[in-house]
C-alpha cells in the first residue's frame, strides 16, 4: 500500500450490496485509511454525497461528506462545461441529481416545454415513460446529452438489476444518439476524485472490469480488481487489455495483507500454475484453495493472446474442482 497515496473505491459491489456491506469491507477499509486518503466514487447517481457518508457511517466506516464523490456531482460539471450560467437543463433522475445540476449554477426542470439547452440522465428507481419522452423530445431537438453513467446493470442484495445504462439505451434508440458520460470508464469522474484527494498516485478499486478497471485505465491509474460484484472470472479471462487490472483479490481484505501478493502478472498464485497446450489453458493444482490465486495463473497465459480469453482445461482432479469454482467451462 505505500505505493499509493489515494484509494479511489467503487461502493456497490464492492463496499456493500444493497444496503448491507460486504464481509470484511468496512474493517479492511478502516485499516487502509491510517496509510493512504479514501474516496469512495460511485457511478450511482441516485444520492448525494451526504445521503452516502451517512449511510457508509452507518456500516462503521469514518468518513466526511467531502470524501464522496458521485457520477451526479460529475455529471453536473460536465453539463456546466456547455451551458450558460442559469441555464434550464432536463434532469432525467432523483433529486440529488437536481440539486447537483443547481450548485453548479444551472436551472433544473422536467419538460421539454422549459425549452433545455441539456438533459443530464442519471439513476432513479422511479424513472419512467413520461421524463423518458420529455428527454427524447429535448434531444431531438438538439439539447446536449450528459450521462451520469453507462452502467447496463446495479448489484443489490437480490441480484443484478437495471441500472442507468439500461434507461440510457432507451433514449440511445429513441434518438439515434450517443451521450456524453461523465461516470466510469470515462475519464471526468475519476479526474474529480483525483484532484479533491490531491493524489498523485492513486489506486482504483472496484468489481466491474468496465467501469471501475477500464476508468483507471483512462486516468493512468493501477487498479485492484474485487470478484465480490459484477465481473466473474471468465470476464477477467477474456478482458482486453484496456480493462485488465494490476491486481486481482476476492475481496478487499487484500487491502490488509502485502498488495504486491495480489499482482496479476508477477503475484502470488499459491502455487496453481497454468500452461498453454495446443490453444487451451490448463490449470495444474497448487497448493491450497486460493480461487483468485489460480485465476490470476490462468490471466497469466490468457492475456498473452491479444484480445484475451481461452478454452480451459484441468491437468489434475483438483484444478477441475478449482475451475468449477471459478465458474468456468472446461474444454
Amino acid at each position: 500500500m505505500s505505493g499509493y497515496d489515494a484509494l479511489l473505491v467503487d461502493l456497490d459491489g464492492t463496499v456493500y450490496r444493497g444496503p448491507d456491506a460486504i464481509d470484511g469491507a468496512v474493517e479492511s477499509l478502516e485499516v487502509a485509511r491510517r496509510g493512504a486518503t479514501v474516496s469512495y466514487v460511485t457511478n450511482n447517481a441516485s444520492r448525494g454525497p451526504d445521503e452516502v457518508a451517512e449511510h457508509l457511517r452507518e456500516l462503521g466506516l469514518t468518513l466526511e461528506s467531502g470524501d464522496v464523490v458521485t457520477s451526479a456531482q460529475a455529471g453536473a460539471a460536465v453539463v456546466a462545461e456547455h451551458c450558460e450560467p442559469g441555464a434550464p437543463v432536463l434532469v432525467v433522475g432523483a433529486e440529488a441529481l437536481a440539486e447537483e445540476i443547481r450548485l453548479v449554477g444551472l436551472t433544473p426542470v422536467r419538460s421539454e416545454e422549459d425549452a433545455p439547452v441539456a438533459v443530464v440522465q442519471g439513476h432513479s428507481p422511479d424513472t419512467g415513460w413520461r421524463i423518458l419522452a420529455e428527454a427524447a423530445l429535448a434531444l431531438n431537438r438538439g439539447a446536449h446529452w450528459v450521462a451520469c453513467n453507462v452502467d447496463p446493470t446495479l448489484p443489490n442484495e437480490r441480484g443484478f438489476l437495471p441500472g442507468n445504462g439500461a434507461m440510457v439505451a432507451v433514449l440511445r434508440t429513441a434518438c439515434r444518439r450517443e451521450p456524453e458520460v461523465a461516470g466510469k470508464p470515462a475519464a471526468p469522474l475519476l479526474r474529480q476524485a483525483i484532484e479533491r484527494a490531491g493524489a498523485r498516485r492513486p489506486l482504483v478499486i472496484g468489481d466491474r472490469l468496465d467501469t471501475d478497471i477500464a476508468g483507471g485505465h483512462a486516468v493512468e491509474a493501477d487498479s485492484l480488481l474485487v470478484l465480490t460484484g459484477v465481473s466473474t472470472a471468465a470476464d477477467v479471462l477474456g478482458a482486453p487489455p484496456e480493462q485488465r487490472p494490476t491486481y486481482l483479490g476476492p475481496d478487499l481484505q487484500v487491502l490488509g495483507g502485502e498488495l504486491d501478493a495480489f499482482r496479476v502478472l508477477d503475484g502470488d498464485t499459491g502455487g496453481w500454475t497454468a500452461s498453454r497446450e495446443d490453444g487451451v489453458v490448463v490449470l495444474a493444482s497448487g497448493a491450497d484453495d486460493d480461487a483468485a490465486g489460480a485465476l490470476r495463473a490462468l490471466c497469466r497465459v490468457a492475456w498473452d493472446a491479444p484480445a484475451g480469453g481461452a478454452e480451459v482445461r484441468a491437468a489434475d482432479d483438483r484444478a477441475e474442482k478449482m475451475i468449477s469454482t471459478l465458474g468456468l467451462a472446461t474444454g
